[in-house]
């Protein structure tokens, strides 16, 4: 336990740990200190003088967010001088900014709104002339309005901390000072955490940008429908319309504080697109079209062919679907069609590692606090983007070592303290030597000199603190049942080791969870002559639909997979639904309902338990789904216990108990392992150009693809020639220039040859 001393604050004593920083400590005790510049778990930056306090024996007011709190400390928030300090920095931050609240998509949840009106002068006593800029694109995404910039350079410290990319900064000097980016063009992630931790309206959401007023949209928090991280999300809507999403600390604590990547923030288009399925569809003979019917017809034509299949129904569930949904579909296959044939259409399945988990499961904050952090594969800056920010700031800001394993010069690897740069495929082979010990041989086949390897032991070995262990699905089953048995064994009394898997898919430890006893994918699809299957398969899996006696889809578009449908049924979003999902650190997070389910769509797991219903078979549910969550409590004893109560509260997570087993007897998966890495090549060429930034956060799935700003992001992201206009109007969704459009949308002269300096 840190060491406990004495503050006393506006006359009032308390304990306080001894280091705390003192603009916390006032937070959390109740006293209100304004600041733009500060931000929690960010380097210090102590520019916008707003913070300042009166600390006794100091000769001079101090600013609160550069002052350690120490043992007698006596301090004071609240005075004359103090506020006419704050009033003046006030002043000199609206020296410049504009008075255009009633048009800023800021208005009524902008911070320098809200400190003015408590902190600000009524006189504003500056007549030079403003230093006034144009609104404009930094990308499709990203839209800036410079004027109210009021260089807090929290963006700056942001896109450096949080992402590593350093896409944005400021430039100039004094008064001149502007944030802005190379060549006056985001090249990067397109996070948009730059956007959300913006005090002001100057960095703006350019898919949201003048559609509402933030005090019209009703705030559901939620939980992101892309990544295994299982972000926090509020979701703004209004009038059965998702407007925006943004990241749930803005109005409540959640695990990933205002942290969101691309997808989360804003590939939310596909919620409200035309292309959504509207009615259940009926293809009356193979061959034929599907032709709109009505939920009754549709569900009774299910049920008469599914009995017509007896035994032979297979049921596939995707990784992208609720809890609930899952464990219908799970039920349906046991209960109702009695074949318990089902699978997860997931390529990376998760058994071999927690079949073999010898450690606990690593959380995002112990991730953030870990003095060493070993990465196997994997590309979390890509796919598990808040797992990547905490490894970073864990870097960045805690001095972690970070060991990179990978056969790609991952952009992670930069900040790396080693980096074993593997031949490619070569995973079994360090699978191998972790497990048991390296030898010339297997150090030949990976790539890299024994003495690297040595030099990676010798890191976990002399670690004091938590050492998190976490790879990725490029791994095969026996190396991850091998590196996730082998865990335990490093550590020690001074050191604790935990595990972190990095699964793909919003869901797929819950789908793991849900479904013992599931069968490979293949051998479902190979054995069933009837299949019911809740969301789509991969592209790759879809072809072997074909020939199929009968197929039925829940899905929200026609993707692939419904090309083989008999029978589509149309599901709703994440944002129509309650539910749940399992994050990859074992949390099981609420999903909420924002909107009514648009057209006639039904939530997964209601429309599996209306085909049961319909076969005779009633799980129970009474179209709830609090109550098809207790049945999984129920059923399931790493969620035994659980209630959607105890789920209420996300800055209190609940996190599923998932067994730890001793060390086993894995001499069939180190054999396999062997096996394996006989075959691999003595010698290999390496991977060594570094993948660019976006190249799987970018691309255009079935989801993503409804939001146009990603068609630009997908190819290329490229610059505009008028960074005043939309590059939506400027861009086909290829990528390519659409000249005469952009003529005709100006229409204005003076905003076409305007001259800007970007």
């Amino acid at each position: 336990m840190s060491e406990l001393i004495k503050v006393t604050i506006n006359g009032q004593e308390f304990e306080v740990e001894k280091g705390a920083r003192l603009i916390d400590v006032c937070h959390e005790k109740g006293f209100g200190i304004p600041s733009f510049c500060y931000y929690k778990d960010l380097a210090l930056q102590a520019s916008c003088r707003m913070c300042l306090v009166r600390i006794e024996k100091m000769p001079k007011l101090q600013t609160s967010c550069t002052i350690t709190c120490t043992d007698g400390m006596v301090v004071t928030t609240q005075s004359e001088e103090i506020e006419k300090a704050q009033r003046s920095m006030g002043e000199f931050l609206l020296a410049n900014h504009p008075l255009d609240c009633p048009v800023c998509d800021r208005g009524g949840e902008c911070e320098l709104q809200e400190v003015i009106f408590d902190w600000g002068d009524v006189e504003q006593r500056f007549s030079e002339k403003k230093n006034q800029k144009p609104e404009k694109y930094l990308s499709p995404i990203v839209a800036n309005d410079p004027q109210r910039c009021i260089v807090c350079k929290r963006c700056t410290r942001v896109c450096d901390e949080w992402m590593g990319e350093e896409a944005i900064e400021a430039g100039n000097r004094g008064v001149n000072t502007v944030i802005g980016t190379y060549g006056g063009w985001l090249g990067c992630s397109q996070c948009g955490n730059c956007i959300e931790v913006c005090p002001t309206g100057t960095l703006l959401d350019g898919t949201y940008r003048h559609e509402t007023r933030p005090w019209e949209l009703d705030q559901t928090i939620s939980t992101d429908v892309y990544g295994s991280d299982g972000m926090q999300i509020s979701i703004g809507s209004r009038g059965g319309r998702v407007h925006r999403i943004v990241a749930r600390d803005r109005y409540v604590n959640g695990l990933n504080g205002e942290f969101l990547d691309v997808k989360a923030r804003f590939a939310h288009g596909f919620v409200n697109s035309e292309d959504r399925l509207r009615t259940p569809l009926i293809r009356y003979k193979k061959g034929g079209k599907l032709i709109p019917a009505t939920w009754d017809s549709a569900l009774a034509l299910v049920a008469s062919k599914f009995r017509e299949s007896g035994k032979a129904v297979g049921v596939v569930a995707s990784p992208r679907l609720t809890n609930e949904a899952i464990f219908a579909l799970k039920r349906f296959a046991t209960e109702v069609a009695g074949s318990g044939s089902y699978a997860v259409a997931d390529d990376y399945d998760l058994a071999p590692f927690f079949d073999n988990l010898s450690v606990p499961l690593a959380t995002h904050k112990e991730i953030r606090s870990a003095r060493t952090i070993l990465l196997i594969g994997g590309e979390p800056e890509e796919e598990q983007t808040f797992t990547g920010k905490q490894i970073r700031q864990a870097v960045r800001n805690s001095g972690a070592k970070l060991i990179v394993v990978n056969d790609t010069p991952i952009r992670l690897a930069a900040q790396a303290a080693q980096f074993l740069h593997v031949n490619p495929a070569s995973y079994d082979a360090f699978a191998l030597a972790l497990a048991g010990k390296i030898t010339a041989d297997t150090a030949k086949k990976l790539g890299i000199e024994t003495s690297e390897f040595d030099a990676l032991l010798k890191t976990l070995g002399e670690t004091e603190g938590d050492v998190v262990i976490m790879f990725g699905g490029d791994l095969s089953p026996a190396a991850q049942a091998a590196i996730a048995n082998a865990a335990a064994g490093f550590a020690a009394d001074t050191r604790r080791v935990l595990l972190h898997p990095l699964p793909r898919h919003n869901n797929s430890v819950g789908a793991h969870d849900l479904t013992a006893g599931r069968k490979p994918l293949a051998e479902v699809l190979k054995s069933s002559k009837a299949l019911l299957i809740g969301g789509s398969l991969q592209e790759k899996d879809a072809a072997a639909l074909d020939g199929k006696d009968f197929v039925v889809v829940q899905e929200l578009f026609e993707t692939e997979t419904t090309k083989y449908a008999d029978v589509v049924l149309p599901a709703a979003s994440f944002a129509e639904v309650d539910g749940t999902y399992t994050n990859n650190t074992g949390f099981v997070q609420r999903v909420r309902q924002a909107i009514d389910p648009l057209y006639q769509s039904k939530a997964d797991w209601l429309i599996t338990s209306l085909i049961a219903r319909e076969m005779g078979v009633d799980f129970g549910y009474n179209f709830a789904a609090t109550m098809a969550f207790k049945a999984i409590a129920d059923a399931v004893p790493a969620y035994e216990g659980i209630r959607y109560p105890a789920l209420k509260d996300e800055s209190r997570p609940v996190q599923v108990k998932h067994a730890i087993s001793a060390k086993k007897d894995l001499s069939k998966e180190m054999d396999a392992l062997k096996a394996s890495v006989d075959k691999l090549p003595d010698a290999a060429e390496k991977i060594t150009e570094t993948p660019r930034v976006g190249h799987k956060l970018h691309r255009l799935t079935t989801l993503t693809s409804r939001t146009p700003q990603f068609h630009l992001l997908a190819h290329g992201n490229p610059k505009p020639e008028n960074l005043l206009l939309s590059p939506l109007v400027q861009f086909n969704p290829d990528g390519t220039p659409r000249e005469a459009e952009i003529a005709e949308a100006v229409g204005i002269g003076d905003r076409v040859n305007l001259k800007v300096d970007y």
